[in-house]
């Protein structure tokens, strides 16, 4: 069974909202690798490129520029939307593009999006 790690961004086919249709994007896997249902699926955060989406806590940018956007593999500057979870099946997933090596912002975010302290 594939695991994969919290912060590996992954090309996948994220569910709309209709929850009929999909659209191929990237995603950040928010869920502990150390969690293991027994299930091939994951939990991950939709990643987009319309930064009007900025501007909301359980939100962060990730700048295509920066160290961090070359190592998540971005196209685009993108916001991640730890608000916007999916739990997807291992075989939605197409390909890993990149990773995030500090946690930080993603685990600030992740908290806000659950009313954690």
């Amino acid at each position: 069974m594939t695991r994969y790690k919290k912060g590996t961004v992954v090309l996948v086919l994220f569910p709309n909202s209709d929850l009929i249709t999909a659209k191929l994007r990237p995603a950040l896997v928010v869920q502990s690798e150390d969690l293991n249902t027994g299930f091939n699926q994951v939990i991950v955060a939709m990643i987009t490129s319309n930064l009007n989406r900025e501007g909301h806590q359980s939100r962060f940018r990730i700048n295509k520029d920066s160290d961090e956007g070359r190592a998540a593999g971005v196209l685009t500057d993108s916001i991640v939307m730890t608000d916007n979870l999916a739990t997807v099946k291992h075989n939605e997933i197409n390909r890993t593009i990149g990773c995030l090596y500090s946690l930080k912002t993603v685990d600030k975010a992740l908290k806000a999006t659950f009313g954690l302290k």
